[in-house]
Formats: structure tokens, C-alpha cells, sequence
């Protein structure tokens, strides 16, 4: 998403596709894009770049959020809008078959059995191999599942965003779904160079999310001075240690962090070598969680978008 979407202006696509190969010699096989990310862009980056080494990644995209004639994206979960979507993003990704096909968010006027009997007739008629769904509840997960097995379920999780600990990660041990976990550095708070919010560019998602509100970031960069402490007592950076603690917390959970530079790919990479000791991830237990960390994880209208729960 970096790439193409959300987070300030996107980077040069010559420094984009560097990044993608750059993640591709490192061993990443995983590349996860969407739709929305871009408006397509970053479908056709993704495709353009990775195609001729299609065979040995795992490919994942997202239906169900498109930009609607008035400018302004759109959520839309009826069976014809996916399998529309579905041929867009495979022309975009110049492939015949996407590898995990995620629901990208619950469209609460149409019931999820029908959006995901949408997609497993895409799966039956050979263009997508698996289901996935994103930033939905356990009960939903449940929903779906029931209707065609779900192979992944996609949502935040990181040491300041717990939500998934309350039951969604409990129901994917139980029914054997990975957890895909997005933001795992905390949108960048958890790498080391914390930026005023004031500084952000107009468009930068994280304006409008209230963690980085003035009067709730300020407070949240008072524990920064600790978890700096202990990433040094560790020896590896900021990020390497969020990651690391997400990788620690099961094995179910694959992070995917997001970046623009192809240093921090290789950055984000050696976070695998690291093993926490157990006193070191209660240490970051303690010190970053839902009762520490001040403000929501989203504003008022997109926390109406989603269905996960929240403590």
C-alpha cells in the first residue's frame, strides 16, 4: 500500500519497483496489494514488476472498495461487483490466477454469505486458489468460513493494536486460518524516527486516526524512551524489534510491513533472525498495550466501516 496509497505522496516507480525486487531477493514470497491501493496503480505495479517471477511468489489482492463516480471510494459487497473487480485486478496483475483473494471489507448491506459465495465460485471457476477477509469480527470470520473454508483473515495487529487478542485470533487457531497481520510497526510509530503529526502531508491517512491527534500523540511518544531501551539492550533497531515481538506472539501470524525505501525491506527482513526471551516480550507486554496507548485506532467514520471487535 505504501507504494502507491495513503501514506503521503508515493515514491518514484523506479523506486517503487526496486523495492518489490529488492523484497523478492531478500526471500519475501508473499506480496499483498488491492485494489484500492491506488485505485489499481498498485495492482499494475505489482503485476508489471513481479510477472516474471509469478512462480515463485504467493500473490494476494482485494476486492470490494473501489473509487465511485463521485470520487469518493466505495464499499460494495454484491456478487457481480466482486467478480467484476476479480477480472479488473487479474488484467492488472497480468495473471490468470490471484493466490489469496481477500474481501476487503464486509459491505453491511449485503449479507457476507453472499459475498463470500461470490468468491468461491471465483475459486471453483479457477481464477482465484483461496478466500481471505479483512478487518471483520470472529463471528464473521465464523460466517464465512462456514459458507467455503477461509485461509486467511487480514487485520491490524501490533504492540499498540491488541483488538485481534480479544477473540479473532482465538477463532483462527481453532478453525486453522492464518492471521495476516497489517501495520505491524504501528504506521510507523514503532521505527525509530517518530514524526511530529503537524508534519505529516495533508493526505496522510494517519492526520485523521486519533493516535496521532497532538493531544493523544504526545502522550503516546512518552514510551518511546523505554521501548528504545529495550530494542537497544536487544541489538537490532526500532522495527526489527516490533516485528520480532509480533513473530513471537504464534506462529498462525505472518506480518506484512509496508515501506518506500528498499533499505528498510532489508531491515524489516532480519526481524527473523531475532528470538525474544520470554522476559523481553513481557517487558514490551507491559509497556505498549490497549491501556497505555492513548486514542482509537480510527476516527468515528471509518470505525463504522469495519466489524472488528474492540475492547
Amino acid at each position: 500500500m505504501n507504494l502507491s496509497h495513503a501514506y503521503s505522496a508515493p515514491p518514484p516507480q523506479d523506486v517503487a519497483e526496486t523495492v518489490l525486487r529488492t523484497a523478492l531477493d531478500e526471500g519475501i514470497t508473499l506480496f499483498d496489494t488491492a485494489a484500492l491501493y491506488g485505485y489499481g496503480a498498485n495492482e499494475e505495479l505489482v503485476g508489471r514488476t513481479l510477472k516474471p517471477h509469478r512462480e515463485r511468489i504467493v500473490l494476494a489482492s482485494k476486492c470490494g472498495i473501489f473509487k465511485g463516480e463521485s470520487g469518493s471510494r466505495v464499499i460494495d459487497g454484491r456478487p457481480d461487483t466482486l467478480r467484476r473487480m476479480c477480472d479488473d485486478s487479474l488484467k492488472r496483475l497480468q495473471t490468470d490466477v490471484i493466490d489469496l483473494y481477500y474481501l476487503h471489507r464486509m459491505d453491511r448491506n449485503v449479507p457476507i454469505e453472499e459475498s463470500i459465495g461470490a468468491l468461491a465460485d471465483l475459486v471453483r471457476e479457477g481464477k482465484i486458489r483461496a478466500i481471505g477477509v479483512s478487518e471483520v469480527s470472529a463471528a464473521t470470520l465464523r460466517k464465512a468460513h462456514a459458507v467455503h473454508p477461509v485461509a486467511a483473515i487480514q487485520s491490524e495487529y501490533s504492540l499498540w493494536t491488541r483488538n485481534p487478542e480479544i477473540a479473532v485470533l482465538d477463532a483462527c487457531r481453532e478453525l486453522d486460518i492464518a492471521f495476516v497481520a497489517f501495520s505491524p510497526l504501528a504506521r510507523g510509530f514503532l521505527c525509530g524516527t517518530p514524526r511530529d503529526p503537524v508534519e505529516l502531508e495533508t493526505r496522510d491517512i494517519r492526520r485523521a486516526m486519533p493516535r496521532f491527534y497532538p493531544e493523544n500523540y504526545g502522550r503516546n511518544r512518552q514510551l518511546l524512551e523505554a521501548y528504545g531501551q529495550i530494542s537497544g539492550e536487544v541489538g537490532c533497531t526500532w522495527a526489527q524489534l516490533a516485528l520480532a515481538w509480533v513473530l513471537a506472539r504464534d506462529p498462525i501470524i505472518v506480518p506484512i510491513p509496508g515501506t518506500r525505501h528498499p533499505s528498510h525491506v532489508i531491515e524489516n527482513t532480519r526481524a527473523a533472525e531475532i528470538t525474544l526471551t520470554p522476559v523481553v516480550v513481557e517487558r514490551l507486554d507491559a509497556l505498549i498495550n490497549q491501556h497505555t496507548v492513548v486514542g482509537n485506532r480510527y476516527n468515528e467514520a471509518t470505525s463504522a466501516e469495519i466489524d472488528t471487535e474492540d475492547f
